[in-house]
């Protein structure tokens, strides 16, 4: 079939080629984030993977930081029992991609003539009749260093779209091989501590203590939270700028910091200012720095934020505070990536990755002249929304059993759970405060316990019996929410009746099975009424 010639449709094909990749590269990567062994993990690379890339055989080796020897952790045409060996980071190979942001493509006949240095694993490889190869070094994933390595036979197999769609899952990539790490580390562990339970003149060997469970520690596994993570792996491996924005208490910094463990300077620092924080006469100085004299008080040389975070990541939280004045420097900056000091002649080149947060609703802020429209576009790059506690029902009971434990260690208290009847208080409650207020009211609830179990919390009433909604008008429900909210209190009228002569379907002029269906659609639950 002839190729379109109009310019028109030239550039709608394209644009549907690149809709069909995303489609594929978010496929591939909800399949590798949702594998959880390595058979799983096989399963991925040999059917879905190669079906759209056509490689012969696929690689994925790693380095411990500061080590100079790796390991092959998967290897597609190898036996499933593989030894543990390692191998140089320094043969040619291996480092020749670990040192390169680009696509490293290899010859393999002219590489293993070589001979020197050169891998036990790549003669077998070569043996089979490959011609060609390609590295790729995935982004740093704490403390490991990550390489892709593809085997073909036809030299034209890997193409521009491969590459764009390896280039697209390879953060992925190495979160999938960290969840996997963990879960081997985990079940040697408990392996371990089987044993040792089982041979009493060992009992008291202490085991090593497992990592926290969550995402880069934020906790969730709400569908809402699900669709942030991968918002999060996006973003992180580029350079853009991210705008995070949320209610105030919902975890914006923790967003940040998980945005920066991910990306390609996870190995230098993040660097935190609250803009509502500092006082509004030294917030200049707090950004950009001052010389000695600049102004009354300028003893020293100071050297501000954004320089601090030179080649690393700057998170500017409440940005919407930040003075208007002080807007049209920080849109230079962006803009130009230079800073001046105050009171300094020269200015100072800054290579900085910039993430800001908001509780606040910019658009608005920009209509009423109380933040520059130019600066809003400029950081509105790449947008994050954080959802509402009260919009994740099911991460409530999670977060609350994080936190007890978190603060019953911490407050020296064995209190083990909650009560059924103050955990369904808690879903029901509509937490304004969010994540904050409720690992407040979970403290509390353990500096109160005289059990090892909380059966009481109680709930500030103003939140019960007025609106949550903020004075910015930030939180505009939904009419889902809506529709949710007044069904419970019908239901909650009706002394939790659905059908008959007293029940809520006749209040609401519903079919009982239509409204029991609506209620399964909106989330609604027994525990709610």
């Amino acid at each position: 079939m002839e190729k379109p010639t109009d310019p028109t449709a030239v550039i709608m094909n394209r644009l549907q080629e690149r809709e069909r990749e995303q489609i594929l590269i978010l496929s591939i990567c909800k399949a590798l984030s949702e594998a959880e062994t390595k058979e799983e993990f096989h399963f991925v690379v040999s059917d879905l993977l190669k079906e759209h890339l056509s490689f012969e055989d696929f690689i994925f080796a790693f380095s411990n930081e500061a080590e100079t020897a790796y390991e092959i952790f998967y290897q597609l045409t190898a036996p499933k029992t593989q030894d543990n060996k390692t191998y140089s980071t320094a043969d040619g190979f291996f480092d020749a991609c670990a040192n390169n942001a680009d696509t490293v493509i290899f010859d393999l006949k002219a590489l293993t003539e070589r001979k020197n240095n050169i891998p036990d694993y790549l003669h077998s490889i070569n043996t089979k009749g490959f011609k060609n190869g390609i590295g790729i070094c995935l982004p740093y994933s704490k403390g490991s260093r990550n390489v892709l390595f593809l085997f073909f036979r036809n030299t034209t197999a890997f193409t521009r779209e491969s590459n764009r769609i390896i280039r697209g899952i390879a953060t992925q990539f190495s979160i999938t091989f960290r969840n996997l790490k963990m879960t081997e580390r985990y079940e040697s562990n408990l392996a371990e501590l089987i044993r040792l339970k089982s041979t009493p003149e060992l009992k008291k060997v202490p085991v090593k203590k497992e990592e926290p469970q969550g995402f880069y520690g934020i906790v969730g596994k709400s569908e809402a939270m699900q669709q942030v993570y991968e918002l999060i792996q996006q973003v992180a491996a580029s350079y853009s700028t991210v705008l995070i924005f949320g209610e105030t208490g919902t975890g914006k910094e923790l967003i940040a910091s998980a945005i920066h463990q991910l990306s390609l300077v996870s190995n230098e620092k993040i660097v935190r200012v609250n803009c509502a924080s500092i006082p509004e006469n030294l917030i200049e100085s707090e950004l950009f720095g001052h010389e000695k004299g600049a102004f009354t008080g300028a003893t020293e040389v100071r050297i501000g934020k954004f320089e601090q975070a030179h080649n690393g990541t700057i998170f500017l939280d409440e940005i919407g505070e930040l003075p208007l004045e002080l807007q049209g420097k920080l849109l230079r900056v962006l803009q130009e990536k230079e800073i001046e000091r105050i009171g300094g002649k020269n200015t100072l080149k800054v290579n900085v990755r910039v993430i800001a947060a908001t509780n606040r609703l910019l658009e608005k802020e920009v209509v009423e002249g109380r933040f520059r429209s130019d600066l809003y576009y400029r950081l509105n790059v790449f947008p994050i929304a954080l959802p509402a506690l009260r919009d994740r029902p099911e991460d409530i009971e999670l977060l609350g059993n994080f936190f007890l434990e978190k603060h019953s260690q911490k407050n020296g208290k064995k209190v083990k759970g909650f009560s059924k009847k103050v955990i369904n208080s808690m879903t029901a409650y509509a937490w304004p405060g969010n994540v904050r207020e409720l690992e407040n009211m979970v403290e509390r609830g353990t500096l109160f316990a005289k059990e090892e179990m909380i059966k009481e919390m109680s709930f500030p009433e103003i939140f019960k019996t007025e609106s949550t909604i903020s004075e910015t008008d930030f939180y505009i429900k939904t009419l889902q929410e809506v529709e949710k909210e007044h069904i419970l209190k019908v239901v909650q009228k009706c002394g939790g009746r659905i059908s008959g002569p007293q029940g809520a379907a006749v209040l609401l002029d519903l079919p009982g099975t239509t409204l029991i269906s609506k209620m399964q659609k909106l989330g609604i639950k027994k525990g709610h009424f």
